[in-house]
């Protein structure tokens, strides 16, 4: 008897009723999806559009969120990364585990005709810490050496359905072209759509980026930044000239001489008045004038906003060598694993899963687990001699080729499935 016989009849005997009718049936949640957007007012078009300002792609090309931006996104993007078979599957029950695999790297390494993987994650992670969405297309293209085809697309140009079945082959986005008549929008099913959402919440489709947590912080330091550059440029004037007992005919004519012969020139002025021309300033004169405080405090909130310690945004105060490695890891562990993690999920659910059925497979990010590759090292040194790991596990962790006998045990070995599998191939093809 099988495993799902057994199901069968532990379930019948538990009183469960029909098994077949329940797995022909597919299954519907109670709760409602949304009930915010769909209860007060119905969505046109059953589409929604993100409601994000159009300034964020300006603020994401200012120097401290450029930082920002490229300290996670350059990161994740330089991760080593590999295909592997998931836990629950033996490679010697997975038919062409190996074949399989290397199709997918290798096809994930040009995912289209011009851009590579790193050119590809790169604007979809951009529009993820920008706006809180990631989107890629995905095409079959129906040849067994390359079976996909990844695209990345402008995710503020995605709507959402908001009456979405939960099926795979149901339109869930679609996009706006921004035409008219029929060509307004292009539907997209769920299955051919990879949509990212960064900090997602049950009120809204819709997820939340770390530049639309800093965009008030963001906007009163451009003010601040504004300000302070007028100032230091002598654009704003913080003083002023007094001079007693003079009639404004007197002040007409001074006003007239310094502008025509004084201003801009560099010459010495000289001034001959029964008394002597007072100077009045408006502000201390000194560096208090330009906020400077005011503007690392801002700062600091762009920081926080995206996860980042102000070490890594240019503020090095108070900040000595024992910390800044804590600072570092912290960085690392809260800006950059959860993202990379992110990436690699939609990846092995969205593609490898949903469009293409391999789901013994799963896409992985290496050194994610420690930044220190010394602690990294004896941590799988410490593993091998209890026994806990093999060495073709240290080594898949590491992103490297399994060795031939060395898939069963640390001491003893066995035959490798996937190098027999190899091999096996390689002898059809010369018997071909």
């Amino acid at each position: 008897m099988s495993v799902k016989d057994s199901i069968r009849s532990a379930w019948k005997k538990l009183g469960g009723g029909n098994v077949e009718a329940a797995e022909a049936a597919p299954l519907q949640r109670k709760t409602l999806a949304l009930p915010s957007i769909l209860g007060p007012y119905p969505a046109p078009g059953h589409t929604l559009p993100k409601p994000t300002p159009a300034n964020l792609r300006r603020f994401a090309e200012t120097p401290v969120v450029r930082r920002a931006i490229n300290i996670i996104k350059d990161r994740v993007a330089s991760l080593d990364w590999q295909v592997r078979l998931k836990r629950d599957y033996m490679p010697g029950k997975v038919g062409y585990a190996a074949r399989k695999a290397a199709i997918l790297r290798r096809t994930l390494q040009a995912p289209n005709d011009s851009d590579s993987f790193r050119t590809l994650i790169e604007q979809v992670l951009e529009d993820a810490l920008v706006g809180g969405y990631g989107a890629i297309e995905m095409d079959l293209t129906g040849n067994s050496e390359k079976p996909f085809e990844l695209w990345p697309v402008d995710g503020a140009t995605i709507r959402i359905n908001p009456r979405w079945d939960g099926r795979p082959d149901s339109p869930r986005y679609a996009q706006a072209t921004g035409l008219v008549g029929d060509q307004s929008s292009i539907a997209l099913n769920d299955n051919e759509l990879i949509y990212m959402r960064m900090n997602p919440r049950t009120y809204t489709p819709f997820g939340l980026g770390p530049l639309e947590v800093a965009f008030e912080s963001v906007n009163s330091f451009l003010g601040a930044h504004r300000f302070a550059g007028k100032l230091a440029s002598n654009s704003v004037v913080q003083y002023a000239l007094w001079i007693d007992e003079t009639t404004p005919a007197q002040q007409e004519r001074l006003i007239r001489w310094w502008q025509d012969e004084i201003e801009g020139t560099g010459r010495v002025p000289i001034l001959s008045s029964p008394q002597k021309p007072e100077v009045l300033r408006f502000a201390q004169g000194t560096d208090a004038d330009l906020r400077l405080n005011w503007q690392q405090f801002l700062i600091r909130m762009i920081a926080n906003a995206f996860n980042l310690p102000p070490l890594m945004l240019g503020l090095e105060q108070d900040v000595n060598k024992s910390t800044a490695g804590e600072l570092m890891d912290e960085a690392f562990h809260s800006a950059i694993t959860p993202l990379a993690r992110l990436v690699a999920e939609h990846i092995t659910r969205d593609l490898f899963a949903k469009r293409l059925g391999w789901h013994e497979f799963e896409f992985v990010f290496n050194e994610l687990d420690s930044r220190d590759e010394m602690q990294e090292i004896e941590i799988q040194t410490a593993l091998l001699a209890a026994g806990v790991l093999t060495v073709n596990e240290v080594r898949a962790m590491r992103g490297l080729s399994p060795l031939p006998g060395a898939s069963i045990s640390n001491s003893v070995p066995g035959p490798d499935p996937v190098a027999e599998e190899e091999v096996a191939e390689s002898a059809l093809k010369q018997n071909e």
